[in-house]
């Protein structure tokens, strides 16, 4: 499997076996940002449609691949110079970008904006009838000959030219940036924790899903979310030049039938791009691993609309909320997190059952997945977690299915006055519960990664960037 050098990250350093750490920091990763000058703040965004072709495996590869185009999918981002080395933010309406595929993205928008990969950040919105982009488990299953697809290379990398160019061209339209403003609106009927159903131990019983039929389960509490729908926005006076929305919710209605989709969230972005043409929207999932519309949310077609508006309502009342003020501060910080694999992954078991014809798809190219993440490990490739600081308010950047109490837990950290998360960065890990999380059982823990013990270093991780 091809990897990047450890030189080729900043300041990254091997975490030795010996650590009792599942998610090891790597001594002196954390990078304070460069010199800042104010007066010369500029941005530029920039997208490009990121729309798989017919035929494409959407998910990994075990629902129905690509059939028909309902919405594009997007790749959306900015480029903010005058803080040190510009700085590179987008979001992507990709089920999820794994390991070295991530890697690439960061790389590739570096490239083109005359930065370094560690001031990127690029985070999936996590729609599922979208790619579920991991090179390396492309590159296990093509090896077998015999199981469909995890990603299209020709099209990954066509994406990536495309990326470059979007942002190259993108920097003959820099804007000076002077102010900043964020609101908050609470979000009615959309989020509901899927892990609420569980016996007097605390064991999960049955998860409720993006949708839900079973209206024993639907009854159950709301459960543990963040209700709140943010919006962070950038301004040249009084021109909003873009706009970043965050809201922690698994952001699917319904999926499976090979119809491609920005789904629910996706469209509500297209609204509030429609009626603002020369703005920029951005839309990020935050920490929803364990959290999903299945409360609310029947799976019914007519569903997708409803659940549209429900989150364009607080996220539209946002933007008419915003107060620009100057920006007196603004800073950039990352650091480079080593996670130690799940005790109970065996390479050589995964490689037998990926290789075993008498499997299902599912069950060959899933762990496909897991074998590229252990083989990632080895090879040293850290995860990098960044904050952008702009005043009193906060942008922090996390990977994978981060479950809730991650984002809910930075928001009690920052030093600040509004901190804004998005998670499904480098998806290589899949799903992070926290650690009391992993006794209960459920689906999520089924498909961790990674050892019990990422909780603490995950919250080091966050408290040593948010600073």
């Amino acid at each position: 499997m091809s990897q990047l050098t450890r030189r080729q990250f900043n300041n990254s350093v091997i975490a030795t076996s010996s650590s009792a750490a599942a998610f090891a920091l790597l001594p002196h990763s954390a990078k304070a940002d460069q010199a800042s000058d104010l007066r010369n703040l500029r941005l530029t965004s920039f997208r490009l449609n990121v729309t798989p072709p017919t035929g494409h495996s959407l998910c990994g590869g075990w629902i129905k691949p690509a059939s028909a185009v309902d919405d594009d999918l997007e790749a959306i981002g900015f480029v903010l110079q005058g803080c040190g080395d510009p700085i590179v933010i987008c979001a992507v309406d990709w089920t999820g970008l794994l390991n070295s595929a991530h890697v690439q993205w960061r790389q590739a928008l570096a490239q083109a904006a005359g930065t370094t990969a560690d001031r990127v950040a690029v985070q999936c919105v996590h729609q599922h009838n979208a790619p579920f982009a991991c090179l390396d488990a492309q590159a296990i299953v093509a090896a077998e000959g015999d199981l469909p697809e995890i990603v299209n290379v020709a099209f990954f990398e066509d994406c990536l030219q495309r990326a470059k160019a979007a942002v190259s061209e993108s920097l003959d339209r820099l804007r000076p940036v002077t102010h900043v403003a964020w609101h908050q609106t609470k979000v009615e009927q959309v989020a509901s924790n899927r892990r609420v159903s569980r016996n007097e131990s605390g064991k999960v019983l049955a998860m409720r899903g993006s949708s839900c039929r079973d209206e024993s389960l639907r009854a159950l509490p709301e459960g543990l979310i963040d209700p709140w729908a943010k919006t962070i926005a950038f301004f040249d006076g009084e021109t909003r030049l873009a706009a970043c929305h965050y809201y922690a919710t698994h952001p699917m209605s319904y999926y499976g039938d090979g119809r491609i989709s920005s789904d629910f969230v996706g469209l509500a972005r297209k609204r509030l791009q429609a009626n603002d043409p020369d703005g920029c929207h951005l839309y990020f999932t935050g920490c929803a691993g364990n959290v999903t519309a299945g409360k609310y949310n029947d799976g019914s077609p007519e569903m997708r609309q409803v659940l549209a508006d429900r989150i364009h309502a607080p996220l539209d009342n946002n933007l008419k909320e915003l107060r620009p003020v100057p920006i007196d501060r603004i800073a950039w910080s990352s650091v480079n997190v080593l996670p130690l694999p799940n005790p109970a992954l065996s390479a050589d078991a995964i490689q037998q059952q990926i290789s075993d014809p008498t499997e299902s798809v599912v069950n060959r190219n899933r762990p496909a997945y897991q074998l590229a993440w252990l083989r990632r490990l080895e090879a040293a490739v850290p995860i990098v977690i960044s904050h952008l600081r702009i005043n009193g308010a906060g942008m922090l950047h996390l990977p994978a299915e981060s479950f809730v109490e991650y984002q809910l837990a930075a928001q009690e950290m920052f030093p600040g006055d509004f901190l804004a998360t998005a998670a499904y960065g480098d998806g290589g890990s899949w799903y992070i519960p926290t650690a009391a999380e992993y006794p209960h059982g459920g689906y999520e823990v089924s498909v961790a990664f990674s050892d019990p013990q990422i909780d603490a270093t995950l919250r080091e991780a966050i408290a040593k960037v948010t600073v």
